[in-house]
């Protein structure tokens, strides 16, 4: 006999939109608005957690260790994009932020439905990415029961890794074993069950909350802006590094774009070679010393700049 998950607040359904096949397209299109607030609101609701979740992803991090996504269907292909987007936004190694998803890569673009029953496969497939007590293993479930994503977290768990878990139902319909449990309230679907729609947008939200905030603990953002991005990727990311280094200091075009291809591509050795007045190598070894980040180098006793 198949396990009973309707308890689950994922599972309920809503009485919103109980005539969803019969509603017309712009009453359909108003509901569906109102769950996209409900999917904000429910990240909001779990701004305790998911602070706690940045600093202690951020401390394993600064340690030397990495990111590692887990999880199944679309929350298994969430913590996938999230990790394939960090590298060119914010310049990191690819081995920073990894992900293991049920049934593999095949999983990414088509369904492998009963590899998220696979317990053993979650603690297998995180097994051979070798976790270190310095990593940070995050469990993504919406509905909190998949096997796959605890087996994983068993296994890190085992190895002695930080562990995290995300889920879209309350603590008391599913627990888990965590060393922080976040957990976005979503509700039910406007599509009863179909986790990709409420659930799937507050999981996306709070994934762009964790890498973007945690990349900026690094020293990764200056402000607001991407000052570690990878300007070699493309022509786009090139004429934002040039707009980025324009800004912080105050160099025409022309003069940005010169001082950009002196420093190798490198936003953040241009900016302490203009606003310092040293070469790249010098540049270079300051960030180095100032533990790679931009304000830190700028401030470093030596020099002093005008700027803030």
């Amino acid at each position: 006999m198949s396990e009973d998950r309707g308890h689950l607040s994922t599972e309920a359904v809503d009485p919103r939109s109980a005539r969803l096949d019969r509603l017309d397209t712009h009453a359909a299109l108003e509901l569906f608005s109102r769950c996209d607030q409900e999917a904000a609101q429910a990240v909001a609701a779990a701004r305790e957690a998911l602070a706690a979740a940045v600093e202690l992803v951020a401390t394993q991090l600064a340690r030397g260790g990495r990111l590692i996504y887990v999880g199944a269907g679309t929350s298994g292909r969430l913590g996938a994009l999230d990790a394939s987007e960090c590298p060119p936004t914010f310049h990191c190694d690819p081995a920073l932020v990894r992900f293991c998803i049920a049934g593999g890569m095949r999983a990414l673009t088509q369904a492998v439905e009963g590899a998220e029953d696979d317990r053993e496969g979650g603690a297998r497939d995180l097994a051979e990415l070798a976790p270190r007590a310095e990593d940070a293993v995050v469990g993504i479930s919406a509905g909190g029961t998949t096997p796959y994503v605890h087996g994983a977290l068993a296994e890190a768990r085992r190895r002695g890794a930080a562990t995290l878990f995300l889920a879209c139902v309350p603590a008391e319909q599913v627990s888990a074993e965590a060393d922080v449990d976040v957990r976005l309230e979503t509700g039910p679907e406007p599509l009863a069950g179909s986790t990709r729609l409420k659930a799937g947008t507050a999981t996306k939200m709070a994934l762009n909350a964790l890498s973007t905030l945690v990349m900026a603990r690094l020293g990764k953002v200056h402000g607001n802006l991407m000052v570690d991005l990878d300007t070699s990727a493309n022509v786009k990311l090139t004429d934002r590094a040039t707009r980025i280094l324009m800004q912080l200091t105050e160099l025409e075009r022309e003069a940005a774009e010169r001082l950009l291809e002196l420093a190798g591509g490198r936003v953040k050795t241009a900016v302490v070679m203009q606003r310092l007045d040293l070469d790249r190598r010098a540049a270079e070894a300051r960030l180095d010393a100032a533990g790679g980040v931009l304000r830190h180098a700028l401030e470093l006793p030596g020099r002093s700049t005008p700027h803030s």
